[in-house]
């Protein structure tokens, strides 16, 4: 006798599981625990084996039967249900969201520097794989995205939800190029979320503050490495992950020059850093310190890793500025807007603080461009700091270097 939805949720669990039979092979087995599996028994290319349709009541006996009656046409046609399932499944799987976004991110993870590619699969598994890393990625719709996006919206991270946007942007143009998705979703999404309200990190540029924090920087009681890294931020002006991860193999005092391989640097390109004597007087004396390590700046814990990227910040704090003051990239800013006033050559500049190059094969071959310039500069420029942190007359620096 066919089963019935009836039957089906009067059936009490005994013991052992025991099955109750439908229809062209289908029954429902009933295990000891009440839970109850719709199943078909078949035999394909001499084997006898069994295919799950599901779990009731989330498969309904009318949804079983369909199920059913496609798998026996398979059968039919020589194809074994079970395997057909496999492969399905498999397809899908390598089809999914974070299927798609590791496969993205390994292919491209050599082009960023570690810690760019570290926070973006971050992002992605703390904030995008919980809510849609298993969907399809060609089935996910604009609506179902923004409300994850709007999940990391609703904690205030507006800055966070807009990076996350636009590498779920990257992924599904991605799945577009590999033919796993038709469109990118992120384009219907334009204007959905809040703008991020553009903040400048902390700098100081008014030069008597500044001769203030360089005389400070050299009256640091903490650390010496520390103190080091500190003294030689203003000087070189890099990025502070640059700064922390210096290598003594990448320094040539003799030349006066720092050259940065491009896998460190955030546009991937190698950089020139022309030392100044200032600057070589500071490397010189920690030398004999950690000069027969790798890092000019190791950790203080231990000589085989360089310093924690927050060591400038706390140092700083320490001497009593605060995040909205000063920070370890304000160095930057503070060299950027002083270089621009008195007048030195944009292009040197913008070299020098190693920005994005538009053309990238030009970049490539031009990380030496303007170079004896930039030496002048820098030598220039740490003069105009001493000559701050001296108290002398504000001039601008040019003139006091000869130019």
């Amino acid at each position: 006798m066919p089963l019935t939805d009836t039957a089906i949720r009067n059936a009490k669990p005994k013991a052992k599981q025991y099955k109750i039979a439908d229809e062209k092979g289908m029954y429902l087995l009933v295990k000891p625990n009440g839970s109850k599996y719709f199943r078909l028994d078949y035999r394909i290319h001499g084997k006898r084996k069994t295919y799950a349709i599901g779990v009731y009541p989330s498969i309904t006996l009318k949804k079983a039967r369909q199920i059913r009656d496609t798998v026996k046409e398979q059968i039919t046609d020589g194809i074994d249900p079970c395997e057909h399932k496999k492969a399905t499944k498999r397809m899908s799987d390598s089809d999914s969201f974070e299927a798609v976004a590791r496969d993205w991110h390994n292919r491209h993870k050599p082009n960023w520097t570690e810690n760019h590619a570290g926070r973006i699969l971050t992002r992605l598994e703390k904030d995008i794989f919980p809510w849609v890393g298993k969907r399809q990625i060609s089935t996910i719709t604009p609506p179902e995205l923004l409300a994850v996006l709007r999940r990391i919206e609703s904690r205030g991270a507006l800055e966070t939800v807009h990076r996350a946007m636009q590498n779920c942007s990257q992924v599904f143009r991605y799945a577009v190029a590999t033919g796993k998705a038709e469109r990118d979703p992120t384009q219907d999404l334009k204007g959905a979320l809040p703008p991020v309200k553009k903040k400048h990190l902390a700098s100081i540029t008014e030069p008597k503050q500044i001769a203030e924090l360089l005389r400070a920087i050299d009256g640091y009681k903490g650390h010496f490495i520390s103190k080091c890294a500190m003294r030689l931020a203003p000087l070189v002006f890099v990025r502070p992950g640059e700064l922390r991860q210096a290598e003594w193999s990448e320094i040539d005092l003799d030349n006066a020059e720092w050259k940065i391989p491009a896998e460190k640097m955030k546009m991937r390109q190698v950089h020139i850093v022309p030392l100044s004597r200032q600057a070589i007087a500071i490397l010189e004396e920690i030398k004999p310190l950690t000069g027969a390590g790798k890092y000019v700046f190791p950790s203080i814990r231990t000589n085989t890793r360089p310093m924690s990227e927050n060591t400038v910040l706390a140092g700083l704090r320490r001497l009593g500025y605060s995040k909205e003051e000063m920070t370890g990239h304000g160095f930057r800013s503070m060299a950027s807007t002083l270089l621009n006033e008195q007048g030195w050559n944009r292009d040197a500049i913008e070299r020098q603080l190693a920005h994005s190059e538009r053309d990238s094969v030009r970049a490539a071959y031009n990380y030496a461009e303007h170079l004896q310039e930039r030496a002048k500069m820098m030598q220039a420029w740490s003069d105009y700091l001493d000559g701050l942190k001296q108290g002398a007359t504000v001039i601008p620096f040019k003139q006091a270097a000869g130019k």
